[in-house]
């Protein structure tokens, strides 16, 4: 993606999506858009017209915190929009640009990370990246997202929410969930714009669904650290879950999510039944080897 045009149309649709009501303006007369102009974001923001048109014209290079910070209060970014518009000029400084570690081409996950999975069984648990594909789960995290892992999703939210078709089951508000799920990867867009995986991935969902195109344009961003979502399992129902994100230090750029139910609920009492089956699910796995011997040697006597 281009730097200055990501710049461009992010910043005019935050100006687009501030009325002049929300800025404190008083105003009079018709207007042609709803939004703020330029001139008056200028104004907020304590810059000349001319200079304000060179940053949203994507000009992001060379202009310092102070005048982005006076941007955001002027826009009323969130943290997260904020943290965007900073990481979009990071990118357009070049020399800012942070070393960047060589990551293999198959990610493999350390045994202590894996061992630190497993030892969480009373909620799904799991890695991910900022391309939103699942990269380690615990048993029961694979036993909650397994529709993500045996269809069109291939192990990766974004294509499981809008390129499945049992995403609008899984999630009962597909609306939100689908708004969250872009807002995740445009920010990631912003952190990495070089991110060749990422590049496809967006352009793959641009051009297989309406939806997510649509959202795509909007440029909203968001951090995705804590909250409680709603799900519909295939097998066991409705389950409230409350999730907690951690970045993780060694591994820059992934993420650890645990997900919970509240203590003695009827979703506590779900995942317990989930987990159960998936136990059973897999001894009845392991235990399939095991008899396909015992009837082939009894089938040579």
């Amino acid at each position: 993606m281009d730097n200055r045009t990501e710049a461009r149309e992010f910043l005019m649709s935050r100006r687009a999506n501030l009325s002049p009501e929300q800025a404190g303006l008083t105003v009079s007369g018709q207007r042609r858009v709803a939004g703020l102009r330029r001139s008056e974001v200028a104004m907020l923001a304590d810059v000349s017209p001319e200079y304000y048109a060179k940053i949203e014209r994507g000009n992001l290079a060379g202009v310092s915190d102070a005048v982005l910070e006076s941007v955001v209060r002027a826009l009323q970014l969130d943290d997260a929009e904020r943290e965007h518009l900073f990481d979009l000029a990071r990118v357009a400084g070049g020399a800012a640009q942070p070393v960047r570690r060589r990551r293999p081409k198959t990610w493999v996950a350390r045994e202590s990370l894996t061992r630190a999975l497993d030892v969480i069984d009373h909620g799904p648990a799991f890695v991910r990246n900022g391309r939103m594909d699942i990269l380690a789960t615990n048993a029961l995290g694979r036993a909650f997202y397994d529709e993500v892992f045996d269809g069109p999703g291939q192990g990766n939210l974004a294509r499981f929410c809008f390129l499945d078709t049992r995403a609008t089951a899984f999630y009962p508000d597909w609306e939100a969930a689908a708004d969250i799920t872009v807002s995740i990867l445009r920010t990631e867009a912003g952190r990495d714009p070089r991110d060749k995986q990422l590049h496809d991935l967006i352009g793959e969902l641009c051009t297989r669904s309406d939806a997510f195109r649509t959202r795509w344009g909007a440029h909203n961003v968001r951090r995705h650290g804590s909250g409680t979502k709603l799900f519909v399992h295939h097998d066991v129902g409705e389950i409230t879950l409350t999730y907690e994100g951690m970045e993780l230090t060694a591994e820059p750029g992934l993420s650890f999510l645990i997900y919970t139910a509240e203590p003695g609920s009827p979703s506590q009492e779900r995942l317990q039944l989930l987990a159960s089956l998936a136990a059973t699910a897999k001894r009845e796995l392991d235990d399939e080897p095991a008899s396909q011997a015992a009837e082939t040697k009894e089938t040579k006597r």
